[in-house]
């Protein structure tokens, strides 16, 4: 699609953010901020990101600031991807976990086949709307017992960032929030696209591990020591074959305590962040050079182009010639 002028144009792609009474600010900060960065190589925005609630007008929220948001749920009709933070209503669901009436609706305008995402306890919302039932989700790591009670028939997951289930995305703790966004972007526009806007938001382009890292060792441990070193030089050698006991011989460490400290300061073990990593790397080439596929497996550390491909399906679902169609 080009203007008067011949230059390419892109159709940008709406964001709806749902909000109500006791809306977290920093939420609703994070999806406009997201994915309003997003350009296309010709420095367009991708995303055009509108704000509705029940009613047009003040919204309360869960600090001294009262947000005006014009519209209202109709908008959602026009959405291609909806978005709902939490808000404090959310600490108190009713007994038996239904929608009340007026959320429900208000999600009935959202057309069939639209992107659906929740932000923390947004999950909730979600739920009760019967979105997550079958599914997998997550939720805040403290209001997971509550949920569970309520929604059985979901598949809850609070040890992860955020999930992924057909149409339907939610998104763990406040900052993870980032995280989902950040996701999305990549999924439509590909790895650079999402590591610009990463780049410009001054936040990690991919987080690795999940709440788990959060919820059991919140504080490191007391005497300064990590993997962080360890971490930076396999990323520079993930060309090469890494064995777990060179790892922690970067480190000074026994390889049971470097598993033990990796896991605890990344969620994962070493040898799950090393894959994911490669991965990152794998799709980033494909994206920006015109290495051949045996070139990027081996420069990402797969190997083989066959190693490659197995790994990219199972993770993205497509093949690394039908990524780099997509992204390239």
């Amino acid at each position: 699609m080009s203007d008067s002028r011949g230059k390419r144009t892109v159709r940008r792609h709406r964001v709806v953010v749902f909000v109500r009474d006791g809306l977290l600010p920093i939420e609703f900060g994070i999806v406009h901020r997201l994915f309003g960065e997003a350009r296309s190589r010709e420095g367009q925005s991708l995303y055009e990101v509108l704000t509705c609630t029940l009613t047009p007008g003040a919204v309360r929220t869960d600090t001294d600031v009262t947000i005006t948001v014009e519209h209202g749920p109709a908008l959602l009709g026009t959405a291609d991807t909806v978005v709902i933070p939490a808000s404090d209503q959310d600490y108190d669901p009713p007994e038996d976990g239904s929608l009340p009436r007026h959320l429900a609706d208000a999600l009935a305008h959202i057309r069939p086949g639209t992107r659906v995402a929740s932000i923390c306890t947004g999950s909730f919302v979600l739920a009760a709307a019967g979105l997550l039932e079958d599914r997998r989700a997550t939720t805040h790591w403290k209001s997971a017992d509550a949920f569970r009670r309520l929604y059985p028939d979901v598949h809850l997951d609070p040890g992860v960032l955020y999930t992924h289930d057909g149409a339907v995305l939610t998104a763990a703790g406040v900052a993870s929030g980032i995280d989902l966004c950040l996701y999305m972007i990549r999924l439509d526009h590909g790895a650079s696209v999402a590591n610009e806007v990463a780049r410009g938001t001054v936040v990690p382009p991919h987080r690795s591990g999940g709440q788990a890292q959060f919820i059991t060792e919140p504080v490191p441990d007391a005497d300064g020591v990590s993997t962080a070193r360890a971490r930076a030089r396999a990323l520079s050698h993930l060309d090469q074959p890494l064995s777990l006991r060179e790892l922690a011989a970067w480190e000074s460490m026994s390889v049971r305590t470097f598993t033990r400290r990796f896991r605890a300061e990344t969620g994962m073990s070493p040898t799950q962040w090393i894959l994911e990593q490669r991965i990152i790397r794998a799709r980033e080439l494909l994206e920006n050079t015109d290495l051949p596929v045996d070139d990027v497996a081996a420069a990402a550390g797969f190997g083989t182009a066959t190693s490659l491909r197995q790994h990219l399906s199972r993770t993205v679902g497509v093949s690394p010639s039908a990524y780099r169609a997509t992204f390239r």
